[in-house]
């Protein structure tokens, strides 16, 4: 009765009570040729003992951050998740909670949103952000289509060093549009190369990831103003937020809009999902951000409150003045990331970044000493290739077998790469795991 919670007096009531003669009778209306006519072919029931440690057998079958020094990122990164997001996102208020349609009895996730909206804002260094979005590759593709409306020209110029997954998502969501892609290349340090030679007075937006796919720090500066002569905004996409508490934010870089993936802050990596995107922009153009902002107000009684202000997308306006179809939130996740900066604060954020930072550049400096070869020359995070000496693919199967999980194989994302892994330190990463993939990338 745990699970089904009927009993056959409950069935009996509702029969009676709908005037039918059986369960049975309910399914009449199905032709006798697409019922099945046969049990179904599920195995003898479990107990729940039994059934737990099956699925427990099965879990153990996957290798995963608990047991391997893990140096993977690449877009999703694994770091340090105090105990108390998860105690406080599991809250029934919070965790049975769906939408904020009725804003007068949905006033806590309306204020964590309005306090997350805040913290972005205070991140990015730009004046509006929305209530999230899906992930970092949608968010980095709703901020083309925003720059598109905003400039009404045609052209999306995209950096080499975008995620290449951030990529092929941009090509689908403006594949059905009068839209072009130009590729702005990057130079031999690994950062993006100057942009103003592939700039006309058609381009909508430049997109550059900062830090990049490859972990290079991007000269933001440089990028905004060559679009702002062009009359093109310059779009700021990150895979990794922790690094918005270290480097320069982008709206003080000249930024119109500031996008990517939220997962860093409190959110497990969950084996690739669900994450969290963000969008931030200045307020000229807030009009044109897609889903929703939540707003603070006062009530008639001059108690503080919260509404949405802005709602863009169709369920609360006309289809055709929508400016996007995002119908969620990713409120728990939001919730989660809102705790974890809250926790943090500001000292704290930023003294964790200053962690990853100091992690890669032992990483690189252990790497240099095994006369490992670094092939990329620009600043970097946390996040950098290196060329092991036995090749990507030998040296992941080695240290597979080492208890490490050594990075990405680059090959099939940059083929001026290949044989090289990109490697990821987060907060997470101990002095001897880094000694011990040293040695097993220069075996």
């Amino acid at each position: 009765m745990r699970f089904i919670p009927h009993t056959e007096d409950d069935v009996r009531r509702m029969l009676g009570e709908i005037g039918a003669p059986s369960v049975e009778a309910l399914f009449e209306c199905v032709p006798e040729k697409l019922r099945l006519g046969r049990p179904l072919a599920l195995p003898k029931a479990a107990s729940e003992q039994e059934v737990l440690a099956e699925l427990g057998e099965l879990a153990d079958r996957n290798d995963h951050a608990g047991s391997l020094a893990w140096f993977l990122g690449a877009g999703t990164y694994h770091h340090f998740v105090p105990s108390a997001v998860d105690a406080l996102a599991s809250r029934g208020e919070f965790y049975t909670a769906y939408t904020p349609y009725q804003a007068e009895i949905s006033q806590g996730t309306l204020q964590a949103i309005f306090e997350w909206q805040t913290m972005l804002c205070a991140l990015t260094g730009l004046e509006v952000s929305n209530a999230s979005m899906y992930d970092g590759a949608s968010a980095t593709a709703e901020a083309a289509l925003m720059a598109l409306r905003v400039t009404r020209r045609r052209k999306v110029g995209v950096s080499a060093g975008l995620h290449p997954s951030y990529r092929r998502v941009l090509e689908t969501y403006l594949g059905g549009l009068d839209a072009e892609l130009v590729e702005l290349p990057r130079d031999a340090s690994g950062a993006t190369a100057p942009i103003a030679p592939h700039l006309d007075g058609d381009t909508a937006c430049a997109i550059l990831q900062q830090p990049s796919f490859l972990g290079a720090v991007e000269d933001l500066p440089a990028a905004a103003a060559a679009a702002g002569a062009r009359g093109a905004l310059l779009v700021a996409c990150t895979t990794e937020a922790l690094s918005l508490a270290l480097l320069r934010a982008p709206g003080d870089c000249g930024a119109d809009i500031a996008c990517g993936e939220a997962q860093s802050f409190g959110v497990p990596m969950g084996f690739g999902g669900p994450h969290l995107g963000f969008l931030a922009a200045r307020a000229k153009h807030v009009r044109q951000l897609p889903g929703r902002i939540v707003g603070a107000t006062e009530d008639a009684r001059g108690r503080r409150g919260f509404v949405l202000t802005l709602s863009t997308r169709e369920q609360h306006i006309r289809r055709e003045r929508a400016t996007s179809n995002i119908c969620t939130n990713q409120g728990l996740c939001l919730l989660m990331a809102t705790i974890y900066l809250s926790l943090l604060g500001r000292r704290g954020l930023r003294r964790l970044a200053e962690i990853n930072v100091a992690k890669a550049r032992y990483a690189r400096g252990r790497f240099a000493e095994a006369g490992l070869s670094l092939p990329l020359s620009a600043p970097y995070f946390h996040e950098f290739p290196v060329l092991p000496r036995a090749g990507a693919a030998a040296a992941l199967a080695r240290a597979r077998e080492a208890g490490i999980l050594a990075g990405l194989d680059l090959a099939p994302f940059a083929p001026g790469l290949a044989g090289a892994l990109l490697v990821c330190t987060t907060e997470l990463a101990t002095r001897a795991q880094i000694d011990r993939l040293a040695e097993v990338l220069a075996a």
